[in-house]
């Protein structure tokens, strides 16, 4: 099931609105995280999956890369993207990554930001991702982390009385599948599968592990924004960086 929830008007401007304020996980935790695991882009040929509006293959592009394909289900985020991150080294395409074909060995490297816990079979991406890079290639993505996926209620965190958090609940965890997840809007639909479900997809498409990373926000934005404290109690994000053999 593709939920194209990036294009529902309520989700779409509250997204926005987060990122135009800088407020997100993505900012502070993600982006930072993800950018130490690339390599030198210089003449490189790119696959963004789940590109979005198109920030980061800007800056993709503002590293050296040759070329660079961002790949999106949402309208508004590709419209968004070609109309205030396009560069001559991009091709914005609108299309449920799922549904993507490209040539073999077709690129440097296939980089995704947050975007594979909305794919249903993980596994087929990956099988697919695997024939597009070059040998020697990259992938490296982000995406929600399995113990962030894995519950079923809409919120994880247990509260007092007075709102604050107790713990997160881990729950259903070996469960794998869809879950309706709140999150800016209600309904939003992610799928949640396991660690070892997500590295054995990867060994099994002959993607060797490279680096992992769990990020946590830097001293200073902890000290601007208290509540990033509680990032540490839970990971909400997992990177991994592997390369094709």
């Amino acid at each position: 099931m593709k939920q194209n929830i990036y294009d529902n008007e309520l989700f779409y401007n509250a997204y926005d609105n987060l990122r135009a304020n800088s407020a997100g996980l993505n900012d502070v935790l993600e982006i930072p995280a993800f950018r130490t695991l690339l390599p030198d882009l210089k003449d490189k040929d790119i696959l963004d999956l789940g590109c979005g509006f198109g920030e980061s293959c800007k800056w993709y592009a503002s590293q050296g890369a040759r070329r660079i394909v961002g790949v999106d289900i949402s309208t508004k985020m590709i419209g968004r993207a070609r109309r205030d991150f396009n560069d001559d080294k991009i091709e914005y395409v609108c299309i449920p990554m799922e549904e993507a074909h490209f040539p073999a060995e077709d690129f440097d490297l296939v980089l995704s930001s947050l975007a594979f816990h909305y794919v249903a079979d993980f596994a087929g991406l990956i099988n697919e991702i695997s024939q597009w890079l070059k040998p020697g290639g990259f992938l490296i993505f982000s995406q929600e982390h399995p113990i962030a996926t894995a519950k079923k209620i809409p919120e994880g965190w247990s509260r007092n009385d007075s709102g604050e958090k107790l713990h997160w609940i881990l729950d259903n965890y070996a469960e794998e599948g869809l879950r309706e997840h709140n999150w800016l809007v209600n309904g939003v639909i992610k799928y949640h599968r396991t660690l070892a479900r997500i590295i054995n997809s990867l060994v099994d498409n002959g993607l060797g592990i490279e680096r992992i990373l769990e990020p946590t926000a830097s001293v200073e934005a902890e000290a601007a924004n208290n509540d990033l404290l509680n990032e540490r109690r839970r990971p909400p994000f997992i990177l991994i960086k592997a390369r094709k053999k």
